[in-house]
């Protein structure tokens, strides 16, 4: 079955730190790049990291140098380590392969950055 899950939000103070992780079932996300996106109310879902083959990673100017994005094979899962946190970070977080793939969007974990 080819399903992803999203988990390790949580509401978290400014300057706070949280760990995603995404559980990535199924053979197809086995050789695609995958990557985190989130979604703000009113916005349009964005792609904020990516890993791809050997490793390499992206991330969106507004989470470099914050969030680090990581994979574990063996484990089929995906994680977004987010430190130093802000208010702007709060959305809705989702992984999924890059580019995605529409039919398998899950339902990701609300990340609230609020003092």
């Amino acid at each position: 079955q080819v399903q992803l899950v999203e988990s390790g939000g949580g509401l978290v103070q400014p300057g706070g730190s949280l760990r995603l992780s995404c559980v990535a079932s199924g053979y197809i996300w086995r050789f695609t790049p995958m990557g985190w996106y989130r979604q703000a109310p009113g916005n349009e879902r964005e792609l904020v990291a990516s890993i791809g083959f050997g490793g390499r990673t992206n991330y969106a100017d507004s989470v470099k140098d914050r969030f680090t994005i990581s994979k574990d094979n063996g484990e089929n899962t995906v994680y977004l380590q987010m430190n130093s946190l802000k208010p702007e970070d709060t959305a809705r977080y989702f992984c999924n392969g890059v580019p995605a793939r529409p039919a398998y969007w899950g339902q990701g974990t609300q990340v609230t950055v609020s003092s």
